[in-house]
């Protein structure tokens, strides 16, 4: 056979394979990465969780939330996989492959790496990659939003792309990237020195106030659902890790508090001012078929209007 009977340079058919490469290579990494992270959390020796407990900081999470953080990652970007699979809009393709494209694959496989330098105790290596993880997935959600923004009528894309996408990039942004860079500094202390828990207590303060300002900004403007969720699932697993300076303590106390209820505030004041926004009109006698008095378009009855004396 001497040419393929396509044009490969048409652009729906260089569209169609780039859908292909994606149903091929997101569900492979997506695999690598959590088979990966099963075997520095469950065979290496320390594992991963290990490996927080040996580094304690000022921002140190609880290893079971931060796990049961990943597992909703990978039970999202599953659902993304089928997506994938299934999608039948036009437009949905389209925010697939130019939206998202390969960018959560190199996620995918930036994450896996970062498992294996975390075991192997090379911070500088894993603060590198979760600065990479970091831009990759802040790339795309940036180009989700500004050229496929979520919209209602496609609930689906919602759900798992958009959602999933967001959860992704906020574990890193906020939490392991900061907490792997305060170990590379060598802003922790000695398991063995508990009493030491309140060194670096400052820059533990800075990152968390910070990282959590952004958020509830986020959830403010955009009523963000999934940010207030994250973060305030972040936050929790931050404050559930004792002991904890008092600065941290209670920034992270605060603002488990405060992103469920600017998320209520948002929902509740948009629901306000959309049911305000709502204007009841007169029924148009005009198109009142069985009236016989009709008038024109410019007379108006004073007596009905304004009732008789």
């Amino acid at each position: 056979m001497d040419s393929l009977p396509l044009d490969i340079s048409h652009p729906a058919v260089r569209d169609y394979l780039s859908l292909v490469r994606l149903q091929v290579l997101t569900p492979l990494s997506l695999l690598i990465n959590i088979a990966t992270l099963l075997v520095c959390s469950v065979i290496v020796k320390p594992s991963v969780g290990s490996i927080i407990k040996l580094h304690p900081t000022s921002i140190s999470p609880s290893p079971s939330l931060i796990a049961a953080y990943v597992v909703a990652i990978f039970l999202g970007q599953i659902g993304y996989c089928i997506l994938l699979v299934v999608a039948r809009k036009q437009e949905t393709k389209t925010t697939l492959v130019k939206g998202v494209g390969l960018s959560i694959v190199f996620a995918n496989w930036l994450m896996a790496l970062w498992a294996v330098s975390w075991v192997l105790e090379f911070f500088l290596l894993s603060t590198i990659l979760l600065g990479l993880l970091v831009l990759c997935l802040l790339y795309s959600n940036i180009a989700l939003l500004t050229y496929h923004p979520p919209t209602s009528s496609r609930p689906l894309d919602m759900a798992l792309i958009h959602a999933p996408l967001r959860f992704f990039l906020i574990l890193p942004l906020s939490l392991l990237f900061p907490y792997s860079l305060f170990i590379t500094l060598g802003l922790y202390y000695s398991p063995s020195h508990p009493e030491h828990y309140g060194r670096f207590a400052w820059p533990g303060f800075g990152v968390t106030f910070g990282a959590n300002l952004i958020g509830l900004f986020v959830v403010l403007m955009r009523c963000d659902i999934v940010w207030a969720v994250a973060a305030t699932w972040i936050c929790a697993s931050i404050w559930s890790a004792r002991p904890k300076p008092a600065p941290v303590y209670v920034t992270v106390i605060l603002f488990t508090a405060l992103h469920p209820l600017a998320l209520f505030g948002t929902l509740l004041y948009r629901r306000l001012t959309n049911r305000e926004g709502r204007i009841a009109l007169p029924i148009d006698e005009e198109h009142d078929t069985g009236s016989s008095n009709r008038r024109g378009p410019r007379e108006v009855d004073a007596e009905g209007l304004w009732g008789s004396g």
